[in-house]
């Protein structure tokens, strides 16, 4: 099980933040899921009956999306998930097909909005610290371009450095692979998101996983709280 703490500096800098952990292992190498792909069509259909009609102002009117928004104002950013969350309702796009490790968090993100990072858990290395970001700090980014973190923002380390922030992402050390076997997702939410929207997110992400990993381990389902 991976070592994962909550630093002052991050508690200090975001109250009331919740960090979700949920640490997976053991999961089967499995390229496609037929019980995966049908609950990503039903989580579609219920997409677009729950929203129906809705404009951007209601979408921002949510509390949970209200809450990102709030803090990706903070960075003059537009929350991600909003755009990905109107891509499928308003514009009739599917969920992706990356891996099921992937796709598994993503479904879960899509339906309670919060937000997740999905890392393959051997590929960091030593103690993980969940932070703010400070003067200096960068990150590789997934094109393997240096980014400058922006002061203040939810970020993760391990012994690499930065491997995520909340405005810019995953470096391009550790996202997960086809080959990938044993994952952590971090659940990033700032004040106003409720630590037990967090907890439901993460076994909605475990009981994606179980459909096509059956015998994977539960390592760790836990929140760290600001």
């Amino acid at each position: 099980m991976l070592s994962i703490i909550g630093t002052d500096h991050w508690r200090t800098a975001h109250p009331g933040a919740t960090i979700g952990l949920l640490e997976i292992s053991g999961v089967e190498k499995v390229v496609k899921s037929a019980q995966l792909d049908e609950r990503k069509r039903d989580a579609e259909r219920s997409l677009r009956e729950r929203y129906a009609g809705f404009t951007r102002t209601q979408f921002l009117s949510l509390p949970v999306m209200a809450a990102y928004s709030l803090y990706y104002q903070r960075f003059d950013k537009t929350y991600h998930v909003l755009q990905q969350v109107e891509s499928i309702v308003l514009k009739g796009k599917n969920l992706p097909n990356v891996t099921p490790l992937v796709d598994a968090n993503f479904m879960a993100e899509v339906d309670t909005l919060i937000l997740t990072a999905s890392h393959d858990a051997d590929k960091l290395g030593g103690e993980i610290l969940m932070d703010a970001a400070g003067v200096g700090d960068e990150m590789a980014q997934m094109n393997g371009s240096k980014k400058a973190v922006l002061l203040g923002d939810m970020v993760m380390r391990d012994a690499h450095g930065v491997c995520c922030s909340i405005i810019y992402g995953q470096d391009n050390i550790s996202p997960l692979t086809p080959e990938s076997t044993h994952a952590l997702y971090i659940a990033y939410a700032p004040g106003g998101v409720s630590a037990e929207q967090v907890a439901a997110h993460l076994q909605r992400i475990w009981e994606n996983i179980q459909l096509f990993a059956p015998a994977a381990r539960l390592e760790q389902s836990r929140l760290l709280l600001a």
